[in-house]
């Protein structure tokens, strides 16, 4: 009988690094940790059950992105943003996301708008339950669900940086309005892509994002 060898400690180091990676990435991304959230390599090792080299290398790479920050004495932490900071990403949300959706419109086939559709009704029913995580979630799987067929990756990936960077603050203001209804401008950008009108699409999108930042600022 052959013996498979078991998988060395160093072999085992990349999958690990992986899950952590993407796993935090998730959370801060969709607002599950809140804003100045601190974080230490110790905790997380422990928390996802790896070794503290795995740990230190997704937190790099966390960094880097701006899904964390560090500080000059080595604190992690989520972002807390100022509103400048805000009113900066607000900028390049406005000028990105329309570029997006406007390659995304000639490859919107009538499949993808229904799936726009469903996870439209997903976020307002979050704005219904009040569940903020749930929100931010489906509301940026609205937008990467329609910009992943502009089949632009460099792009989207700027976006998905911005994303990171805003998403432990839009949790903390999502949660404190008492909306009962969504903001209507997802229904405004289905049905620029119904009908296809390139113009309707890329204004309904930039109103999207930048009211919604809005409120970042209050």
């Amino acid at each position: 009988m052959t013996l498979v060898p078991a998988p060395s400690r160093s072999a085992e180091a990349p999958a690990a690094h992986e899950r952590l990676y993407r796993s935090l990435r998730t959370q801060v991304i969709h607002g599950e940790l809140p804003p100045g959230q601190a974080l230490t390599l110790r905790g997380l090792a422990a928390k996802f059950d790896v070794s503290m080299t795995p740990a230190r290398e997704a937190v790099r790479r966390l960094v880097a992105e701006g899904a964390l920050t560090l500080s000059a004495s080595g604190r992690i932490s989520t972002p807390a943003l100022a509103n400048e900071r805000i009113e900066e990403l607000a900028a390049i949300r406005a000028l990105l996301e329309p570029e997006l959706a406007s390659r995304a419109l000639p490859r919107a086939h009538f499949a993808l708008i229904d799936r726009l559709s469903v996870i439209n009704t997903a976020n307002a029913e979050a704005v219904a339950k009040h569940d903020a995580v749930a929100y931010v979630r489906t509301n940026l799987e609205f937008h990467r669900t329609l910009y992943l067929r502009a089949q632009a990756p460099a792009m989207l990936a700027m976006v998905e940086t911005i994303w990171l960077q805003l998403g432990p603050t839009m949790r903390a203001v999502y949660s404190r309005l008492r909306r009962s209804e969504a903001p209507p401008h997802h229904r405004l950008i289905l049905a620029a892509l119904r009908a296809g009108d390139e113009p309707g699409l890329r204004l309904a999108v930039r109103v999207d994002v930048t009211q919604g930042l809005r409120h970042l600022l209050m």
